[in-house]
Parts: C-alpha cells; sequence; structure tokens
C-alpha cells in the first residue's frame, strides 16, 4: 500500500483541515512494569515447563500498521486506527 507523505486532513488541535505529515510509529519495547507484563513473568518463571500453550497455525498475512499524523500548522500530532497492509510505503508526491 502506497501512501502520500502529506495529505490534506482534519486536524482535531486547530479544529480545521490542514496539511498533515504522516510517519509511521515505530514499535517500542513493552514496559516491564505493565500489569499482564508482570503477571507473565511471575507465570513463566521458576521451575517447570512453559505454561500457555505454543500458537497454532501460522503467521498472519498482514501486519497492522499506526500512523501518526502531524499538523503542519499546530505541529500537534495525533492517531488513527490502525489498517492492516502487507506491505507499506510512504512517497513523494510532486505536484
Amino acid at each position: 500500500m502506497k501512501l502520500p507523505r502529506v495529505i490534506r486532513g482534519y486536524c482535531p488541535y486547530c479544529n480545521k483541515h490542514r496539511d498533515l505529515e504522516i510517519e509511521r510509529v515505530k514499535t517500542r519495547p513493552r514496559s516491564e512494569l505493565r500489569k499482564g507484563q508482570r503477571r507473565f513473568r511471575r507465570v513463566t518463571s521458576g521451575y517447570g515447563g512453559f505454561p500457555r500453550p505454543k500458537p497454532e497455525g501460522r503467521e498472519k498475512p498482514t501486519k497492522r500498521v499506526y500512523l501518526r499524523y502531524r499538523c503542519k500548522e499546530c505541529k500537534k500530532a495525533h492517531q488513527r486506527p490502525g489498517i492492516r497492509a502487507k506491505k507499506f510505503e510512504l512517497v513523494e508526491v510532486h505536484a
């Protein structure tokens, strides 16, 4: 999926349609202090087998892509729900 690097869209901070720069959100390491991660570490620690079954089947054909939209006027950024795509690319559009 190809998407232009700059689109005209709604900025919730300006409350108007503006030029928005699109950037892909990079996945960061999950926090070790989150409740789920603490539970996972507690359950998997110590002697014994791994408590969860191995995932069955194959990998999903599409991955979810998260995008950050940054307003060129106020420089604030917002995100929309992620979209699924096999391949993703941001392209420069020359007018």
